[in-house]
């Protein structure tokens, strides 16, 4: 069994190409192994059906250089096919890249130029956060204008009700109708004190 680690091997297939050929072993071996003992049992059987002189350990013994036999010649004829599997089906070549390796080919980087690119990426997400933070002060501040807003809003229809009453009561302006209310509440002040006084002369 070859002791090359055949890394890119591994990395390509996702297996050790010796893993594979182990297991091929594995498996031709088993398959001998039941075969012998297929056959044997087939032997014992018509054994005991005629007139043979046979034994079944004479029988066993046949069987087991039979077994003996063709493990070596098995053997054998696996070494070669082991060779020709590793060296040529299961070998990527020297000039071919796999396709996450051709990155790596096309842009290559020192030592130097590595932590330069990795400056870069920490400003740049510096720069990514920082253009966040902005992002949600303006997107609070939008929201705090748009309450500001609503409250204008409802001020001027305010003011605008205020305008409409002026009309109503002869006022064309508002300094008219403000006007117009102080007197009123002047005159309710005065209303109030005159009710005060009398009020305590009945007392």
């Amino acid at each position: 069994m070859s002791i090359n680690p055949m890394i890119y091997e591994t990395q390509f297939f996702g297996f050790t190409p010796q893993t594979l050929i182990l297991r091929i072993y594995t498996a031709f071996q088993d398959h001998l192994s039941h075969i012998i003992l297929v056959a044997e049992a087939a032997i014992l059987n018509k054994l005991n059906n005629s007139r043979s002189h046979s034994t079944p350990s004479l029988i066993r013994r046949g069987t087991e250089q039979f077994f003996s036999f063709m493990k070596q010649r098995f053997d054998s004829l696996f070494g070669k096919m082991e060779d020709m599997l590793l060296n040529m089906v299961l070998t990527i070549p020297k000039n071919v890249l796999l396709p996450e390796d051709e990155a790596q080919e096309k842009f290559c980087y020192t030592a130097e130029q590595f932590q330069e690119l990795q400056m870069e990426i920490n400003q740049l997400e510096k720069k990514l956060k920082a253009e966040t933070y902005a992002e949600q002060a303006l997107q609070a501040e939008l929201e705090e204008q748009k309450v500001v807003q609503a409250h204008l809003e409802g001020i001027l229809q305010w003011f605008d009700n205020l305008d409409n009453i002026g009309r109503e009561e002869g006022t064309n302006s508002m300094k008219e109708s403000f006007a117009a209310l102080m007197k009123t509440a002047v005159k309710l002040q005065d209303i109030v004190l005159e009710v005060d006084e009398k009020m305590k002369k009945l007392e």
